[in-house]
């Protein structure tokens, strides 16, 4: 290459460095986007979870349930009341069918409840909140599993062949332990998404960001695996992890741009 090629060479990568340097400049010159004003706007991203109310207007459909069973146990089988009342009331069903076809529609409810409760909860996993996600996962399925155990024992009650009033008594007695197990395991559910929804937490990975940031003594996070830990686990935290900062990352590019076109 003879000298005057070479020279325009240098040029030209004196050109484009310049351009480089120029638009790097650019970059540095532009306004920045503070930190606080990415979180804020990603901590208006919060939903709340709405099943709480699902679990009191179920508690007390439950305690409604119940009530109405012992009343007609007791006036139309146990016939310490008016048993006209209970035939114009109940028609020809006897009064234990009608407790056992109101056992069947609540246990539906509560089967309705369950998937929607899931249907919320994995929502709110997707948007980052794993901790909340894990902390409720079996609470969550106590309901339908307690509704399932009670059918059971109404099953082998019924299968028992057992009459007279301990056939009723029976009934009335898995149904009030049912009662006092199912019922304080939705006001516990109420009380933490209502405890949830109330602190408007950012997701898990931004608290751990801040907890890392700001204190020195930090714990370390439960991504990876570490001894006394199951593998599965830790492949599910990671997993949900993952889903979730594929979607933080496009939340995030999209409030980069509508702020970089504001300022």
């Amino acid at each position: 290459m003879d000298s005057k090629g070479r020279s325009l060479y240098a040029q030209a990568g004196a050109s484009v460095d310049m351009t480089r340097s120029m638009e790097e400049d650019s970059l540095v010159d532009a306004p920045l986007i503070s930190t606080d004003a990415l979180h804020s706007a990603i901590r208006r991203e919060f939903r709340t979870v709405p099943t709480y109310g699902h679990a009191g207007l179920l508690s007390l459909v439950h305690i409604v349930y119940v009530v109405l069973s012992v009343c007609v146990a007791v006036l139309c089988v146990l016939k310490y009341g008016q048993v006209d009342v209970c035939a114009s009331v109940l028609g020809n069903v006897p009064g234990d069918s009608a407790i056992v076809f109101g056992k069947v529609c609540l246990w539906v409810l509560v089967l309705v409840f369950t998937c929607c409760v899931h249907h919320h909860h994995s929502r709110a996993r997707r948007r980052g909140y794993l901790r909340f996600y894990r902390q409720t996962q079996r609470l969550n399925r106590l309901p339908l599993i307690i509704h399932s155990a009670g059918n059971v024992l109404f099953l082998v009650v019924m299968a028992a062949g057992i009459s007279g009033d301990v056939h009723t008594y029976m009934l009335l007695s898995i149904l009030g332990l049912e009662l006092l197990v199912s019922v304080p395991c939705l006001l516990y559910y109420t009380v933490k998404v209502m405890r949830f929804n109330r602190e408007r937490a950012a997701p898990d990975v931004s608290q751990e960001e801040h907890s890392h940031t700001y204190s020195i003594t930090s714990l370390p996070t439960e991504t990876g695996f570490r001894e006394g830990s199951s593998l599965e686990e830790v492949v599910e935290k990671q997993a949900d992890l993952i889903e979730y900062l594929k979607q933080h990352n496009t939340l995030l590019s999209k409030r980069l741009l509508n702020l970089t076109a504001q300022h």
